[in-house]
This record gives C-alpha cells, structure tokens and sequence, in this order.
C-alpha cells in the first residue's frame, strides 16, 4: 500500500459481532480520541489501527498518531494469522516517528526521552523478528543519531544489501555513513546506485550527490545537483543553503545578491536552521551590521546540538565582539569555539592566539598558531606571527624555529617588506652578514615595489651592523641619510623623530669614540646630555673615555652621576664595579654586584663577576686553612647558577673550569675549555686557560705554541700579561734565552713594571749560572754573564731598596737572597774569565796551527795536481802524434791505389784486345765490385777523418774535466785538517800507487805503440807487393804471352788489392779500439784516484777530530791538576 492510500480514500472498521462496518475518509478523520473509542470497543485487528494512525501522521495529528500506536500495543486485536508482520510494523513505525522527534528536539533530557523510548521499542520488535528488513533498516537510521554507532548502522545495511542489493533505503543510509567519514567518492558511488535504481527518488538524494560533489571540488555539478533538488522540491532547504554559498563565493556583486536571496528564502521555510542563521550572521559580519551577527548567532547556538555548528557559532560571536574591542567577550567565545571542535575548525585558534597575544601570554598563543600550522603548514599569517613570538624568546631552540619561519615567510612572499625586517632583526645577534643583507633586500622592496622612502630605522639599524663589522666608512655614511631623514621629518612628529635624532646623534659620537677620535665623540656627547641631561648611556660612555685614559677618579664621577638618576640601572653598578676589581679592591667590587642582584636575582653578568670576585681570592694569601675551599664552592655556586638560567653562557663555563683547575682536577678543567673553544674560537680567556693546563701538566712545547696563537689572533698590540704567561712557559722549558727576549720585549712597554724587572734578574740570575757552570764557555758567554750578573743584582737591590721586594714574597722567592747569591756569583767571576781566556787562547793557537797545516797541505794538493795535468798533457800529444801517422798512411795508401788504376787503364789502350761478349760478362763483375769496393774505401776514410776530429774533441773535453776535478780537489784540501805526520804518510802512499799506476799505463802505451807499429809494417808490405805484381803486369803485356794469361794477372791484382784495402781498414779498427779502451782506463784511473783522496780525507779529519778530543783530555786532565794544587795551597794555607 502506497502513500496515496494513506490520505485518499476511505477505511471500514468492523463492528463487533456484525456484519457492518464503519467507513472513515482519510482525507477527513474525526477526532482521534473518538476513533480510538471505536477501535477498542469494536475490538478491530491491529492492522487496522496502523492504517488509521498513518492517515493521521500524513494529516500532521502527531498527538493522535501516537496515541492510536500506543494503544495498539494493547488493546488492539492480534488473533488472526500474520498478526506478527504488523505487530512488528506497528512497533517499528512509532520508534521510527520517536526517533525523527529526537532528532529534531534541541531540549537534551527530551531527546534523551525519545531516544530511550525508540529504543525500548526496537527491542521489542527484536524479540518479534531480528532480521526483517524493514526493521533492519529503521533501526540502523536510529543508529545513525549516534555517531559512536555508525559501525553497527553500516554492518545493518550492509545486511539488508546482502539480501536485497537495491534497496533505495540501504544504499541511502551507507551514503550517508561514507559522507560522515568524509569519504565522498563512496558516498557519491552509493547515491547514483540509489538513483539508478529508482529514478523517482526523493529529493534527498539529489540534494546528498550535491553535497558530495561540492566536497570534491565539482562545484558545477554540485550546483545541478542542487537545483534538480530544487525542482523535485522546491521547499528543499539544504538545495537552497548549498546554492546561496556557492554563489557566496563566486565573490561577485549579483552573485553575492543572488546569495543572500537565497539564505533569505531558505530562512523564511526553516528560521531555526542554524546553517543558515550562521551564514545569514557571516554575511552580516561583513557588512558591519555587528547586532545582527551577534542576534543570529545565537539564535543559531540555542538551535543546535552540532559541535561543528556551535564552534562556528562562537566564533561568529566572537571575531564580532573582537572587531569591536570587546576582547573580553571575543577571548571567551573564540576559546569556547575552540572547545566545542578542536581538530578540524582552526579559524578560532587564530582568533584565540591573537587574545592572548593582547594578553601577553605568547607562550598559549604560540601553541594556538603552532595548531593552525599544524593544519594548515603554509599558512602564511601564521608562520609570520609564530617567528615574531619565537624571536622575542630566550631559548635558543625558539630563536632557531623563528629563522625558519620567517626564512620560509620570505620565500613563499619575496615581496613582504615587514618580514623581511623581521627576519633582518631577528639575524642581528648573530649574524650580521646574514642581517646586512636581509635589510638589503628590504630597502630594494621599498624603493621599487612600494616606491616609497626608506625609513629612518631601518638606515640606523644598517649602519649599527656596519659598525659592529668595522666597517665605519659605511655606518657613517647610513647614520648621515638616517640623521638627514630625520631632520626633514621633524616638522611632522617632532616627538617620536626627535627621540630618533637622539638614538642616531648617540651612534655617530659611539663611531667617533671607536675611530679614536675622542674630542669629537665627548663633545657630541656632551651636546646630547644638553638637551636631555638624563640619558644615562652619554653619561656612561664619557666614563669609560675617562678609564680608558687612566683618569680612574674621574670615570668614577661620571658613573656616580648616572647613579643620581636611577638605582636600578645595572651598567652602571658594574662599571663601577668593575673599576673596583681594577684596583683590586675586593670588597667594594662585590657590593657594587651585589646591589644589581637586588633589582634583579636573575641578571647573569653580575652572578658571573661575584664568581669571579670569589676565584681571584682563592689566588691571595691566607691562614685560613678553610677559607680557600669556602671561596671555591661559593665561586662554584655563581657559576651554576648563570649555567641555569643560561646553559650557553661561556663565562660562566669558563668559571666552572678555573675552579676546577684550582682544584687540581686538570684533565676535567681542560675538557670544559675544550668545549668552550668549541663554542667560540673567539673568546681569548678559554686559549689562555688551555694553555696554562698545558704549563701545569709540563707540555711546555705545546702551552708556548698557544700562547703566540692567542696573542697573534687577539692582541695587535704588546700585551705585557701575556708575555708574562709566554716568560713563564719558556722558563720552565729553560729556554732562557727566549726568556730574555720576549722579557725585554715587554720592558719596552712597560719598563717601570716590577714584576718585570724581577722576573728579567731571576732570568739574567740563571742564564749567567748556567754559562759559568759550564767548563767549555767561551770568553764572549762569560763576560756576557758577567753583565748579566751585575744587571740582576742591580735591580734585586733597587727593588730592595724601593721597598718592593716584599711583593714578591708571595711566590716564595726572596730578593735579598738573590741579591747576595749573585754577589757570589759575581766574586767567582775573575777565575771563570781567565779560565775562558786561557781557552780562548788555546783555541786562537790552534785554529791558526790549522791554518798553516791547510796552506801547506793546499801547497802539495797543487803540485800534485800540476805533475798530473802535465803527464796527461804529454800522453795527449803522443796520442795526436800516433793519429797524425796514422792518417798519413792512409793518405799514401790511396795515392797507391790510383796509381794502379791508372796503370790498368794504360796497359788496357796499348794491348787494344777486343774481348769476347762472354769474357766482357765475366770481367763486368769484378769492375763493378771494384768501384763498389773504392766506393766503400773512401766512405771508410772518411769516416777514420771523423772519428780522429771527434776523438779529438772527446780529448779536450775530458781535459777541461780534468782541470775542473783538480780545482775542486784543491778547494776540497783546503776544508782538511791533517798533521804533518799524516800528510807525509798519505803522499807516500799515493805517491807508490801513482807509481803503479804509470807503469801500468806505460806498459798499455806500448802495447799500443807496438800493435801500430805493426800494423804499419804490415800496410808497408802490402803496397810493396802491390808495387811488384804491377811491374810483373807490365813485363806481361809487353811480352808475347797470350790474351787469357793478361786477363788472369790483372783478376789476381784486383783481388790483392781488395785484400789490402780490407786489412788496412780492420787494422784501423783495431787501432781506433786500442784508443778507446786506453782512454777508459784513463777515466777508470782518473775516478780511482779521486775515491781514494775523498777516503784519505775523510780519514784525516776523523784523526784530527780524535786529536782535537785527546787535547781536550788533556786540557782538562790539566785544569783538574791546577784545581787540585789550588786547593792543596789553599789547604795549607
């Protein structure tokens, strides 16, 4: 039965015990209480009442409608077949209906009522049948009011599904579940099925695809969906809401119009909706109508239960009351707002973080802007207020998240002047570069993007990072635009640009002050305290001129001065402080500290100079056994205390390590320096405090290598403290005579120091000991002592004298003890000079015994070198002699061989024979080798020509060689130091090897003389013979003996000559070898000789050196005999 049945039509109602009926029409029922009347005396069947309490639910009699159901329950008729289907159907229509009430209902304990009634009915109709689907699917939409149950809802859908997979209902309620986890492609899926399935379908379900397509970014569609809704239902309120706020955000004049129409109509069907009261109050917001936000909002907050409803509510009342300068009001709802949805709604976050920023609470508004990063990483406003918040913080991690932040500020908008001067004042304490260069970037936005003026501040605050760069040309030049700006800006604010005239006149004198000009930079201050008497900074900085010039009472005056303005300024108690610790004045010193710590327990300057105070009297003399240990836990305890309230303070760090090396703790005491220099390489304290561990633990090498470090990086000038420190290392490593120096070098800057002058007399006192101590002094070491001693009693007896020496009391060390050891000292004084002269004399004797010993020896060397280049000389012209001969029997040789040409050629003209063309082909042959083979000679003699000019050459260069190695030789023999003795036994030695030597060589020489003899003879033979067979020729051709016999006599001729001419050539060979090998032995010897003079050299010094060695024996050997009559005399005396 359809809906149509309900409100049209008619119903009979049986009468008891009869035939007749009563017909009722739908369209116009009685009174129900009269109806109910009839259906409980009449005793009708159940299906009946349900039929009758529809009619009425369709008519909107709710009352009638409940109570026909209820009586149902009861009195209603349920002996016929199928009673269990509308029992069932009766039970879960009434829950149906109490839980569209509980839905609707604002009152919670009358929600709470419908809810539990629902309930108790749904388990009614359980008991009936658990798994009907209608039932399912009423009592699933019951579990949908509780979004806890939305599990249970779903695995009841999902039931009927399995049973059914287009039931409308069940894909409608499984959309619904997939939107409420914000999985709207789900939702969407399920509401087109549920559309496929029935095309009919109401207008709800037009108006959830709408809804799904919004939340994807569809708005088109979303928009259709809406307005099919709109014509399946033209009083659909949430199509209406849906299309007023998309065409709200269109942003556009008749969009905005068309919108506002809308929710105005939508407001008209349903005034209690509160989605359209809190977007009727939003656009109220902005036009300034804030009653009419206010009024709206909480008409809409009394007509929800929705958290998200109600944050959005809260915040509509507040960000009005917030406009307004209500912060109070705005601080309450914005944090309410936060309270009703904590996760998703981040708009009153922000309005709560600014609340509390007018509050001064940022630590709560950091965490209030660090949720809505949360939610939203790129949320630029956000990002910027967090860098603010975080740079104003101590903590040095906050100080990092702000960098970051305005680092990404920057990045995400290049253009935004305000963070880049943030971001530029946020660098300032640490990095200035950093810093320069963001208010660069600043100052190029302003000039052509905003295309306005550079502010004043922002040119003295570049020119205060220049002058901390000391770059003071370009802080000048920007406190000069800065002032010049300021000027032309008076007239308009003269109060707030006069008070930053003042700021920048005050740099300019702090510039000249730094640039040493101190007239300048006192006179400007002087012009500001004219005008403004109680800028206490003028009155400090004119002070510390005054300190740093020496005139100590008068920096004072001036720091009293500032103290007439105010107690409670801290400089100026610790500039007088610090004058007291100058002075070494103790006490005062603490109480001027201690003052500041009444204003402020917390100020960590005046906590570390108390620990300081407290270390340097553990340095001071004193009785008190525990006096000492009290003033280290109390030094201790100052220290601490900084290191709470600022773990990265390396003063206090250092501290801490001064106490412990005090303690004796030197390994943890130089573990603390190491991480302090890792801190900063820039605190010269730390690298002095290494290197006094380093002095304490005895690594002299390494302390004196810190100290120079320390005052190359950190002291342009003569630092006299720190040359004590490097006095006081090189002492203990005993080199005294770098003592001396770096000593004199600080009596250069302070010569009327008299701890300099002591330390200069114990250095002089030790260094002339240790010169007299040694028995090998010479004379110049001795009298250099001598003054030594004389200037170090001088000055322990002006330090006596001057009533000083009672100073130095405290480092165990006596002046007058001094003063008399080195009048001791200074009575042995004539016996340790004569003993350096008589040495000195000694030695003058033999250095010039040596001189003599190496002229004579330079003498020999060069006689001997002269006898050698002589000898060579004459064995060179031997062997020019030998090659001379050599060529002209060559010369001859060929003149020979011409001749003989020339004679076959005459024999052949006079016996005109005419030879067969088989003995031309023989002879041919050995005509050609014939000219092949003079051919070959004349190569080869060319070639001996060539060999001799470059033997020639070679010769010469080696003689020049020779000549060098005697030069040397000589320079060599002049470095030697032999005795005559030696010399005299090392020539006869060389001279019995020179002996061998030349027999040998002579003996190679005539060797060689005798094979070229030889070798002449033999040349002489063949042309003696060549001589013969050519006479023989000629007998021949003028005899009568045949053709054939002449034409063999002249093959046996060309054949000897061949034989000839080769032997020549082989003994020419030969002879070119024989030379060769005779002047490698030459060089051979040559090197020989050399080796052997370097080893007689070597030799010669190691027995002067052992002669030298027994001479000292003996000189000493001897002063011990001296000494020991000395002390015999002086016994018996």
């Amino acid at each position: 039965m359809n809906d149509a049945e309900y409100t049209s039509g008619s119903i009979e109602i049986p009468l008891k015990d009869s035939d007749e009926v009563i017909e009722l029409g739908l369209d116009q029922l009685p009174d129900g209480d009269e109806v109910l009347a009839i259906l409980i005396q009449e005793n009708c069947p159940l299906h009946v009442w349900i039929r009758l309490a529809i009619g009425y639910y369709k008519q909107a009699k709710l009352a009638d409608f409940v109570r026909i159901l209820e009586a149902s329950r009861t009195s209603a008729n349920t002996n016929y077949r199928g009673y269990e289907k509308d029992l069932l159907k009766a039970l879960d229509t009434l829950a149906a209906h109490y839980v569209q009430m509980a839905n609707k209902e604002k009152n919670k304990e009358l929600k709470k009522d419908y809810c539990s009634k629902a309930t108790v009915l749904y388990t009614s109709a359980d008991k009936i049948s658990m798994y009907d689907s209608d039932h399912l699917l009423s009592r699933a939409y019951f579990c949908l009011l509780d979004s806890d149950k939305l599990d249970q809802a779903d695995a009841q859908f999902n039931f009927v599904l399995s049973t059914n997979a287009y039931n409308v209902a069940a894909l409608v309620g499984k959309a619904s579940i997939a939107f409420n986890k914000k999985d709207y492609k789900t939702s969407l899926n399920y509401y087109k099925k549920a559309l496929k399935t029935n095309a009919n379908a109401p207008a709800g379900v037009r108006l959830g695809m709408g809804l799904c397509f919004y939340k994807l970014g569809k708005v088109p569609k979303a928009k259709l969906a809406f307005e099919r809704a709109l014509e399946l239902d033209g009083q659909c309120v949430g199509a209406l809401i849906g299309l007023s706020i998309i065409e709200l955000n269109n942003k556009t004049s008749e969009s905005t119009k068309l919108g506002v129409d809308l929710l105005s109509k939508a407001y008209k069907l349903d005034s209690k909706n509160p989605v359209i009261l809190n977007h009727l109050a939003n656009h109220f917001f902005y036009k300034k109508e804030y009653q009419k936000v206010q009024q709206l909002a909480m008409h809409a907050f009394h007509n929800t239960e929705n958290e998200l409803i109600r944050a959005e509510t809260c915040y509509q009342l507040a960000r009005s009351y917030h406009i307004q300068g209500d912060y109070d009001q705005a601080f309450q709802y914005y944090y309410q707002a936060t309270q009703f949805n904590s996760s998703s709604f981040i708009l009153p976050f922000f309005g709560l973080g600014q609340m509390y920023l007018h509050r001064n609470d940022s630590e709560n508004a950091a965490l209030c802007f660090e949720k809505v990063l949360k939610s939203s990483p790129n949320n630029y406003e956000a990002m910027k207020i967090l860098g603010s918040i975080y740079s104003n913080s101590k903590e040095a991690e906050k100080k990092e998240m702000a960098k970051a932040n305005f680092k990404k500020v920057t990045e995400l908008c290049p253009d935004d002047v305000e963070a880049w001067i943030e971001y530029a004042q946020l660098l300032e304490s640490h990095d200035i570069q950093g810093a320069l260069n963001a208010y660069g970037i600043a100052i190029k936005i302003l000039k052509e993007n905003v295309q306005e003026g550079i502010p004043p501040e922002i040119l003295n605050n570049v020119g205060s990072l220049y002058f901390r760069t000391g770059n003071f040309d370009e802080s000048k030049r920007h406190f000069e635009n800065a002032l010049r700006l300021v000027n032309n800006e008076l007239m308009h604010d003269k109060v707030y640009y006069g008070a930053i005239q003042t700021t920048i006149e005050y740099n300019i004198a702090r510039l000249h002050e730094a640039k040493h000009e101190y007239d300048m930079a006192e006179k400007s201050y002087r012009q500001i305290l004219s005008r403004h008497p109680q800028y206490i900074d003028c009155i400090l900085r004119i002070g510390c001129m005054c300190r740093d010039r020496g005139q100590i009472h008068e920096a004072s005056e001036w720091f009293k001065e500032a103290l007439r303005f105010t107690q409670t300024q801290p400089n100026s108690w610790s500039l007088l402080g610090n004058l007291h610790m100058d002075k070494e004045q103790l006490g005062p010193a603490q109480n001027q500290f201690e003052r500041i710590l009444k204003f402020n327990e917390q100020d960590t300057y005046a906590l570390c100079a108390l620990g300081n105070i407290w270390l340097h009297t553990l340095y001071q003399p004193s009785k008190e056994k525990d006096k000492g240990k009290r003033h280290e836990q109390r030094s201790l305890q100052m220290y601490k205390s900084v290191l709470k309230i600022d773990p990265r303070n390396i003063w206090a760090a250092n501290g801490v390590g001064c106490v412990l090396a005090h303690k004796g703790l030197l390994n943890e005491a130089r573990d603390i320096f190491a991480q302090v220099r890792e801190a900063t390489a820039d605190f010269s304290d730390v690298w002095l405090n290494i290197a006094h561990i380093l002095v304490e633990q005895k690594q002299y090498i390494r302390a004196i290598q810190m100290y120079e470090n320390c005052a190359k990086k950190f002291y342009k000038h003569t630092n006299t403290q720190l040359l004590l420190y490097l006095v006081r290392a090189l002492f203990r490593a005993n080199r005294l005579l770098e003592c001396k120096t770096m000593l004199l070098k600080a009596r250069h800057v302070a010569p009327d120091d008299t701890l300099l002058m002591f330390n200069m007399a114990l250095v002089q006192q030790k260094l002339a000991r240790q010169v007299m101590s040694d028995n090998k002094s010479n004379l110049k070491a001795v009298q250099s002592a001598m003054y030594d001693l004389k200037s170090a009693w001088k000055t322990f007896n002006y330090l006596i004298m001057s009533g000083e020496s009672d100073r130095f009391r405290e480092f165990k060390v006596d002046a007058k003890m001094e003063a008399k050891f080195c009048e001791d000292l200074l009575s042995q004084g004539k016996y340790h000079l004569t003993r350096a002269e008589r040495i000195d004399q000694e030695e003058k004797e033999m250095k010039r015994k040596q001189e003599q010993e190496i002229q004579q020896l330079k003498l020999k060397q060069m006689q001997e070198e002269m006898q050698r280049e002589k000898e060579l000389e004459e064995k060179r012209l031997a062997l020019e002699q030998k090659r001379a001969e050599f060529i002209k029997s060559t010369q001859s040789l060929m003149i020979v061989e011409a001749e003989k040409k020339s004679a076959k050629k005459r024999s052949k003209k006079e016996t005109g024979e005419v030879v067969s063309s088989a003995s031309e082909s023989d002879t041919a042959e050995p005509k050609s080798s014939k000219a092949k083979k003079s051919k070959s000679k004349k190569r080869r003699t060319a070639d001996i020509s060539d060999n001799d000019q470059a033997s020639q050459d070679s010769q010469e260069a080696r003689m020049s060689k020779s000549k060098k190695k005697s030069k040397s030789r000589i320079k060599n023999s002049i470095l030697s130091d032999d005795d005559d003795t030696q010399e005299d036994s090392d020539t006869e030695k060389s001279k019995s090897k020179k002996k061998k030597k030349n027999t040998s060589k002579s003996k190679s020489s005539s060797k060689h003389e005798s094979s070229k003899k030889a070798g002449d003879y033999k040349s002489r033979e063949y042309i003696s013979s060549s001589d013969d067979e050519g006479q023989e020729a000629k007998n021949a051709a003028t005899g009568d003996e045949s053709q054939d016999t002449n034409h063999d006599t002249q093959d046996n001729l060309s054949d000897l000559e061949e034989q000839n001419a080769d032997e020549t050539m082989q003994n020419a060979e030969e002879i070119e070898q024989d030379v060769e090998e005779e002047e490698g032995s030459v060089a051979e010897e040559e090197q020989e000789e050399e080796n052997e003079e370097g080893d007689n050299q070597v030799e010669e010094q190691e027995e002067e050196e052992d002669e030298v060695d027994e001479e000292a024996e003996q000189e000493e050997g001897n002063e011990s005999m001296v000494q020991g009559e000395q002390q015999s005399e002086e016994d018996n005396e």
